[in-house]
């Protein structure tokens, strides 16, 4: 009973520290973000006493936020939903063992998220296809949303991961029905895979959303600039607008929070899919 006690006390006390860690910051930013710039100036970590709302409209202004984000939107959501397709299709024949050389073909990918980030090849590549195809390549948004839809290492992993603790026995009733492969993959596997999904979905997005090196390298054009390049606008030459740059960071984390809460029942799921089957 001892034991019990110590245990539950230990892990609230973790539970504290992870609070600690993550909320109190959100906390602070939409703190300083409904400052003025003189109150911030007189007290920069206090509590808020003249509540501007009118600083969201102002850094959506001073931000362009209203140009970036639909650029954001538009790699984020293309580029998510390519790369949860391309993982459904490579996954699902390498967890069945219905291709040649498939643990090693599963091995690639496990090896390939130890090598050192291929920046550079990827920019001399994009440069490369740049000169043969203006609309593909470099400083191109179909070019960016490509190059994000190739990095599906983990998000295969963890398809290839759940699709085996699926049982095998599907497979051959479709196929005495006489499903098609294509049919039987969408209709059948894919909603037995939501739990998943929804998490390939969530990792994805983030990753795209809250991409900054990605887009300077390749995506120089202010128009095809996304949301996290409205930062950026909030740096002076001599200080920064802490309260308007607070506004821009919430705005930029808002879609992401959002789209959590609609998919988050799905995520300790899918974070914990095939771990018994593998």
């Amino acid at each position: 009973m001892k034991k019990s006690n110590s245990f539950t006390i230990l892990s609230y006390a973790v539970i504290a520290v992870l609070l600690v860690l993550y909320v109190v910051p959100l906390i602070l930013v939409l703190n300083v973000s409904l400052k003025s710039y003189p109150e911030y100036l007189m007290n920069p970590i206090g509590l808020v006493k003249d509540t501007q709302w009118s600083n969201y409209v102002s850094a959506w202004t001073e931000g362009n936020f209203a140009n970036y984000f639909l650029n954001s939107v538009l790699y984020t959501a293309v580029a998510t939903v390519l790369t949860i397709i391309v993982s459904i299709l490579g996954a699902f024949p390498v967890a069945r063992g219905y291709v040649k050389w498939s643990g090693f073909i599963y091995m690639f990918f496990l090896l390939s998220q130890f090598l050192p980030n291929p920046m550079v090849a990827q920019y001399k590549l994009m440069l490369t296809f740049k000169e043969s195809l203006d609309f593909f390549g470099y400083d191109t948004k179909l070019g960016y949303i490509i190059l994000k839809t190739s990095g599906t290492g983990v998000v295969f992993m963890m398809f290839v991961g759940y699709i085996k603790s699926i049982s095998r026995e599907l497979d051959e009733a479709a196929g005495m029905d006489g499903s098609g492969y294509t049919r039987y993959l969408f209709q059948m596997i894919l909603p037995l895979m939501k739990p998943v999904i929804a998490t390939g979905v969530i990792l994805t997005a983030i990753g795209i959303w809250n991409d900054f090196v990605g887009p300077i390298m390749y995506l120089p054009s202010k128009v095809n600039y996304p949301i996290t390049f409205g930062l950026k606008e909030f740096k002076g030459q001599y200080g920064n607008n802490w309260p308007l740059l607070a506004c821009g960071i919430t705005i930029v984390a808002a879609p992401l929070i959002l789209l959590y809460t609609f998919i988050q029942k799905y995520l300790v799921d899918g974070a914990l899919a095939g771990a018994v089957k593998s």
